[in-house]
């Protein structure tokens, strides 16, 4: 590719597949790091009945986000099926 020319459209789809990745592994780094923290203090709150709630609200956000984002790919994955269109894919197509 000359490098006066203009990047085409189709350079998108490279971008957004590895955005996609990236989010995907970065929520499972963040889904440790709550579950840690939420470990945490549960260990440190010494009894305390508010702080062993909120640790325990900490743990509970942090499983229901990932089974959040769990879900919404299973449902692209099964309207794909249904459709018959992979949407899990990110396709660019022009037509002249």
């Amino acid at each position: 590719m000359d490098k006066s020319s203009p990047v085409p459209l189709s350079a998108l789809e490279g971008v957004f597949e590895n955005l996609v990745s990236a989010l995907l592994a970065l929520s499972g780094i963040v889904l440790f790091i709550f579950i840690v923290m939420g470990g945490i203090k549960y260990i440190t709150s010494g009894g305390d009945p508010k702080a062993v709630d909120g640790a325990k609200k900490t743990i509970s956000y942090a499983i229901g986000g990932v089974a959040l984002i769990a879900i919404s790919y299973l449902i692209l994955v099964l309207l794909g099926t249904i459709t018959g269109v992979d949407l899990s894919k990110f396709n660019i197509q022009i037509k002249p």
